[in-house]
């Protein structure tokens, strides 16, 4: 054999060696990434039946939540047909409010009105839910009623909602408003604040929550503007998260779980399958519904 037909050969030999090594991590590829979708289903299932379950609970907060993760699910039909019975026989104005919004958020326009009626009666103890409900939807009507709502100084909770609500629609006096009440000495209108800011976009503010977490000591509060952090695409913000995710405290494990989902903080995606089992309803439907966000990211 010719010095030439031996490097042909070889050439021959290689090519045939490598298509092989190929062809096997192209099968292996395949193999996993059909085994992930699997595992992606299961889990899908299981966070659905966690808030199929949520949704027809007692807990009345917890089964809202179940609605919203349905609704971003695209379970609207199950969302309308369950909450739809419920709005008629409600009495408390807060829950009102609450059944109003997951209704509205899942298609059904026809509860927006009761949001406005709440908010509107002086005498109603739903009043801040309502402007809440409101910020969270994204939805500020003609806008009079939450401009009312914006001047009434002496309930704080209910100014600073109606203040995100508007802040939201793009009204820069609101949006100023609430920067400078995250400076205020009161713990809940600074938590109020941050929240609403986180969900607003307001990146600017990323330095002075920095800041803020230096300085606050209270573990909840920590854990609020940690998730603010997160959801504005700060890294530290989703660093700190992760370890909340195993706080002993309820509270903490399910707001963390939202907004895990929220900020797309994915890679603690381990930790939130394992809140599926958390003997609190609440953390079980927010980790179900930050899984369901997960999977449509990755689409």
């Amino acid at each position: 054999m010719s010095k030439g037909e031996l490097v042909k050969k070889l050439f021959v030999i290689v090519s045939l060696v490598f298509w092989i090594l190929n062809s096997q991590v192209v099968v292996g590829s395949d193999s996993e990434e059909k085994e992930s979708l699997k595992m992606n289903a299961l889990l899908l299932d299981r966070s659905l039946k966690v808030l199929e379950k949520g949704l027809e609970s007692e807990e009345f907060w917890p089964s809202m939540h179940a609605a919203e993760a349905l609704t971003l699910a695209g379970k609207t039909k199950v969302v309308i047909d369950v909450l739809s019975r419920k709005l008629p026989g409600e009495t408390n104005d807060q829950r009102r409010c609450g059944l109003a919004r997951e209704l509205v958020r899942a298609g059904d326009q026809s509860a927006l009105p009761v949001l406005f009626d709440v908010l509107n009666d002086a005498k109603s103890i739903g009043r801040i839910h309502a402007a809440e409900s409101l910020f969270k939807l994204g939805l500020v009507g003609d806008g009079k009623s939450l401009k009312a709502a914006f001047e009434q100084m002496e309930v704080a909770q209910l100014r600073l909602y109606a203040a995100a609500a508007l802040a939201k629609s793009g009204d820069k006096n609101a949006r100023m408003f609430l920067s400078e009440q995250l400076d205020s000495n009161d713990p809940l209108v600074r938590n109020t604040v941050v929240f609403s800011l986180a969900r607003i976009g307001a990146k600017n503010e990323v330095p002075r929550l920095l800041a803020l977490l230096e300085k606050e000591m209270d573990k909840a509060a920590r854990a609020n503007i940690v998730n603010a952090l997160a959801m504005l695409g700060d890294k530290k913000g989703c660093e700190e998260l992760g370890p909340q995710l195993g706080s002993e405290d309820p509270g903490i494990r399910v707001s963390s779980a939202e907004h895990a989902g929220l900020a797309s903080c994915a890679k603690y995606v381990d930790k939130i399958v394992k809140l599926l089992d958390d003997p609190v309803m609440d953390v079980r439907i927010r980790a179900s519904q930050s899984l369901i966000l997960f999977s449509k990211t990755k689409k």
